[in-house]
């Protein structure tokens, strides 16, 4: 070890007047410093013991390399002998693995960062994948939350103070065999909201559930119920959808979803479905036909690559269902509810090219598990008592929540803003990609649903950057993704870029390398 010989040339002893005081307390000073297997040595010990040169070398060295790598990466991910890796490696065993994830531990939150158990601080630009818009931890929502069980303050007891006691009888659940005040109140204020703000032209009922697959499961069915109401046997069942589309992972939603890496695990697929490239007119007419009962698509897809839908293909789609009889879905489930600027993304549409159903998750709960299916008379009429059902949905508690926050998503100088920081992330893409043009091909998406289309794998790029303090995520291919809360501010995106622009010179053009984290996308395309 050359430190040592340096410092103290061949001798094997350190005499004591050489020991610093307390070395494991001066740096690093991070939570994980303490956790490191090496010696340490306090101020008394010193008094008593000559230290092995070796062991104080190798103890040296340690927190020097830290210390650079600290002084580099303002967040280095948790190492394998931190607190955060001991109670991964303890409760990782019991979970089905279903994800890959990186090594900090999320504990807290408060608009728009988060907190490692580490108390490494991250800006966050995914939302939870474009779930919470109104950012992390926010006060309305939970004052709602305390609401439920408290009336007055913790203070107070619950048996001592009589309103108290009746406000905590308030339900969280009934089933869907009994009436609750909130399930009808939401349904109402979708409808009507999104009529009054030029959406969905024909409107007219909802179903409440609790995810975004289960609201493309009943949107599917609901699509299939109705081809069979007009074609009683049954010729009209199938279900036409598009490759880079992202439905759901239950057998339904995944069925619409032509992705083979997913599908052929859990092959056969169900029958009846049919697959069309995105963006495509020509092919449309063949593609729908007299045997298709419904079209899913998103106007823009997020986990395929933040692909936006043209006009003209929206239109050409709706204009076939009219002709077969079929019914048309968007899925709105990441791109809607103000992510675009305006409440529902088909909004840059005419009304020519509105669907029959719209499915909704994600932003509705904020990070509570709430879905929406909302579809216009013609397809309510062929559903009926005992076609579909949930167990959870439409639980009071869930609902008198979406009720909250669809309001705030519904507010004009939400989407506004929107608009305002989306373009401020688009002139910044722009100054990158002229920084550089070998990595960066293009931009795409509207509002804050953006797409920065790399030429190389990205995910080094999301190590480097989540080292720096910010996070990221992935789509399509070598796509980052950015679905930032909505409510976030013009400085807390020029501070993310900043951080975003230091780890491209790292992963772009860093002298080391820097491995990448797999997994940081729902569905990652094969080969990756």
């Amino acid at each position: 070890m050359a430190l040592y010989t340096r410092l103290f040339g061949q001798s094997k002893i350190i005499p004591r007047r050489c020991l610093p005081i307390d070395l494991a307390g001066v740096y690093p000073q991070r939570r994980h410093a303490a956790a490191i297997a090496i010696p340490t040595y306090t101020a008394s010990e010193h008094i008593r013991h000559d230290i092995p040169v070796r062991a104080l070398a190798r103890y040296i060295e340690t927190l020097l390399t830290l210390g650079q790598r600290e002084a580099s990466v303002p967040n280095p991910d948790p190492p394998a002998d931190s607190p955060t890796a001991a109670q991964l490696n303890e409760q990782t065993p019991y979970m089905v693995a279903t994800y890959v994830r990186p090594p900090p531990l999320m504990v807290k939150g408060q608009g728009c960062y988060m907190w490692d158990a580490e108390n490494r601080r991250y800006l966050d630009f995914t939302a939870g994948i474009a779930v919470n818009a109104l950012g992390h931890s926010d006060p309305e929502m939970a004052k709602l939350l305390y609401q439920q069980v408290y009336f007055t303050s913790p203070s107070h007891s619950l048996f001592t103070n009589f309103t108290a006691i009746v406000k905590a009888l308030t339900l969280i659940h009934t089933s869907n065999l009994y009436h609750n005040p909130w399930i009808g109140e939401l349904s109402k204020q979708i409808v009507t909201k999104t009529l009054s703000a030029g959406a969905m032209r024909t409107a007219s009922k909802v179903f409440i559930c609790n995810s975004g697959t289960e609201a493309n499961e009943a949107a599917i069915k609901f699509a299939r119920k109705v081809g069979k109401t007009r074609t009683p046997a049954g010729n009209q069942h199938e279900i036409v959808s598009f490759h880079n589309s992202f439905h759901g992972r239950t057998m339904g939603a995944l069925s619409a979803t032509p992705n083979a890496k997913y599908q052929k695990p859990f092959s056969p697929m169900i029958p009846g479905f049919r697959y069309g490239t995105y963006n495509d007119v020509v092919p449309v007419h063949d593609l729908v036909n007299e045997n298709t009962c419904g079209v899913i698509v998103e106007p823009i897809q997020g986990e395929g690559g933040v692909n936006v839908a043209t006009p003209s293909f929206l239109q050409a789609l709706r204009d076939r269902c009219n002709e077969v009889g079929a019914v048309l879905i968007y899925d709105e489930i990441q791109c809607g509810l103000g992510r675009t600027g305006r409440l529902w993304a088909h909004q840059y549409l005419p009304q020519s090219a509105h669907p029959d159903i719209l499915t909704t998750a994600k932003a509705l709960g904020n990070g509570f598990p709430i879905g929406a299916t909302m579809v216009n008379e013609d397809v309510a009429s062929c559903v009926v008592t005992g076609d579909h059902g949930t167990t959870f949905g439409g639980n009071p508690l869930g609902c008198k929540l979406a009720h909250h926050i669809f309001s705030r998503l519904a507010d004009p100088r939400l989407q506004s803003a929107v608009l305002k920081r989306g373009e401020l992330f688009r002139r910044n893409f722009s100054r990158l990609q002229e920084k550089y043009p070998e990595h960066i091909k293009e931009t795409r998406g509207r509002g804050l649903i953006l797409g920065l289309q790399l030429a190389v794998d990205p995910t080094p790029l999301v190590t480097a950057a989540r080292e720096r303090g910010l996070l990221i995520i992935t789509c399509g291919k070598n796509t980052l993704r950015f679905v930032p809360p909505l409510i976030i501010s013009e400085e807390e995106i020029e501070e993310g870029l900043r951080i975003l622009e230091k780890a491209m010179e790292v992963a772009f053009y860093g002298s080391q390398e820097v491995k990448g984290t797999t997994g940081q996308q729902e569905m990652a395309p094969a080969g990756r």
